[in-house]
């Protein structure tokens, strides 16, 4: 009889290589991701909500590495405040007055740093708190933003769709860079990125979304395109300036949270940047 310690360590996600733990976590997380958003608008909410929460912790964490001192629990509490009013508004359920809220309980920074009688620069972790809620939480926010864009109904197609295309344009990037990559893109940030894993990225990502337009009618087949135009230029830059954070401080990954992808921040960095663009776009066109 085996030992089930032997059977745990053979199934042990670290045992397989770096590609292999990718696609693994890659798998999971999208299916949780796509089932969550598919089911019900309040599974969504509370898969958003949970990455949301896990990405502003993260990112809270890496800036006390380089010696800053945010204050996380309550920036997370804020930047979750302000997704769960999007949300909420988005639904129906509260008056956008409500927003109004984000104002005064964001003024409340200043008075728990005022007691902080061991911070010696206080206003840079001010600043530090706001940067996790405007870089990471509002993005979020956008989300529901987007889903509620259409025609005032949660269209979770959007959502998933914007993944889909999102995913592919990352998938596109490092296969086309491992085999065929030569020209640098930004060297100076991500010595690894080049411009062919740009345009396989890029390629696969409007396929992807010529594909999505076929299915997903909610929107028309332009603004498909448009959105994918969208993620592959904001995205990668958002890839960018995850880079240039990290390079700051020094680190590779920033956690350890998905294996084979490094932390929350390094898996959703693309999103980051996109979620504005795509909620401007959707809200204005």
């Amino acid at each position: 009889m085996r030992s089930p310690f032997r059977m745990r360590d053979r199934f042990n996600i670290s045992n397989y290589s770096n590609l292999a733990q990718r696609i693994i976590t890659a798998v999971i997380g999208a299916a949780i991701i796509i089932a969550g958003s598919v089911i019900s608008p309040w599974l969504y909410f509370l898969v958003f909500g949970l990455i949301l929460g896990f990405s502003q912790m993260e990112f809270y964490r890496l800036t006390g590495l380089d010696g800053m001192l945010p204050l996380k629990s309550f920036g997370t509490f804020l930047g979750i405040t302000i997704f769960t009013l999007s949300f909420l508004i988005g639904l129906g359920h509260l008056d956008d007055k409500y927003y109004f809220l984000i104002f005064p309980l964001a003024s409340l920074v200043f008075f728990i740093k005022l007691y902080r009688k061991s911070d010696k620069k206080p206003f840079t972790g001010v600043a530090f708190t706001f940067l996790g809620i405007f870089y990471v939480a509002v993005p979020f926010a956008l989300l529901n933003v987007a889903a509620f864009s259409v025609d005032d109904g949660f269209h979770y197609e959007v959502i998933v769709g914007s993944l889909f295309i999102l995913w592919a344009s990352d998938t596109g990037a490092y296969f086309a860079g491992t085999k065929f990559g030569r020209t640098k893109l930004f060297e100076r940030v991500s010595p690894k990125k080049s411009w062919e894993g740009f345009l396989g990225g890029a390629a696969l990502a409007y396929f992807v979304a010529y594909i999505l337009s076929k299915y997903f009618d909610s929107i028309p087949q332009w603004q498909w395109l448009c959105i994918a135009t969208i993620i592959i230029i904001a995205g990668t830059y958002g890839d960018l300036i995850e880079s240039l954070f990290k390079r700051s401080i020094e680190i590779k990954d920033s956690g350890r949270s998905l294996p084979g992808h490094g932390g929350f921040m390094d898996r959703f960095d693309g999103l980051l940047l996109s979620a504005p663009f795509i909620a401007a776009f959707l809200k204005i066109f």
